[in-house]
């Protein structure tokens, strides 16, 4: 899922990478705005917000919104400034190197968020913005712009694109590519959607910990990964 990329990746790695990470993605969207009542996976409507603030001028309140816009960006900055430094040295782990950040920051989030949220929610908001652009950035990157994970408007405006050019590709080959492409988008949605009931689950039980299930879910895909890629170069040197 994280070490093939351009001709190598199938679309059985976008399956699986797609799948991860809107499962994980689907859990901070819920138990981030059930803790805090904060976007925290998309920026969208951070935007609206600020721009709200500053035709009011009430620019301290604006400056929130900003911040949450700025730390997505960040992340998104970070996340590819680890890639292309990794890549140099080696390009095995450029993309798992990120994803560990990634779950780390997770991980740290519901440890610490009773804390953050006790003190300043906007601190636990800054993280898990952080974390997703992470994550943006990277399944953008490592899959070509082909799966999109942490928001559902570009997957429903794909999806949309993809079903109306079954109307006008008849030839095999462009239906197969379209419906393995239909497949990828209802499946990144659907195990979003999982993520958030999950979400919504653990944090009745867990509270802000319930970050911690999406955290121990991403690190297990990269250990997941990484062991399979151990055994694939001594398969194949056995079967010489």
């Amino acid at each position: 899922m994280f070490r093939h990329k351009g001709e190598l990746r199938t679309s059985k790695h976008n399956l699986g990478l797609g799948s991860l990470l809107s499962l994980v993605a689907g859990i901070v969207n819920v138990v981030g705005f059930l803790a805090i009542q904060r976007l925290t996976t998309n920026v969208t409507g951070h935007f609206a917000y600020f721009i709200d603030e500053v035709f009011k001028l009430e620019f301290h309140k604006g400056l929130v919104y900003f911040l949450y816009i700025f730390f997505f960006f960040l992340g998104s900055f970070i996340s590819n400034v680890l890639v292309e430094i990794i890549s140099k040295k080696n390009d095995n782990y450029v993309y798992i190197i990120p994803a560990i950040l990634e779950s780390i920051i997770l991980l740290s989030a519901a440890i610490l968020g009773k804390f953050f949220i006790s003190q300043n929610p906007d601190l636990l908001a800054f993280s898990l913005l952080f974390a997703m652009g992470l994550q943006n950035s990277l399944v953008t990157t490592i899959s070509n712009a082909a799966v999109r994970t942490t928001h559902l408007t570009g997957l429903f405006t794909d999806l949309g694109i993809d079903l109306s050019q079954l109307f006008f590709y008849r030839e095999k080959e462009q239906k197969v590519k379209l419906l393995s492409s239909v497949k990828l988008r209802l499946t990144i949605i659907s195990f979003f959607f999982l993520g958030g009931i999950l979400g919504g689950i653990f944090y009745s039980k867990m509270g802000i910990y319930a970050l911690a299930v999406a955290g121990t879910i991403l690190l297990s895909g990269i250990i997941f990964d990484w062991l399979k890629q151990k055994r694939t170069p001594t398969k194949t040197k056995s079967n010489k």
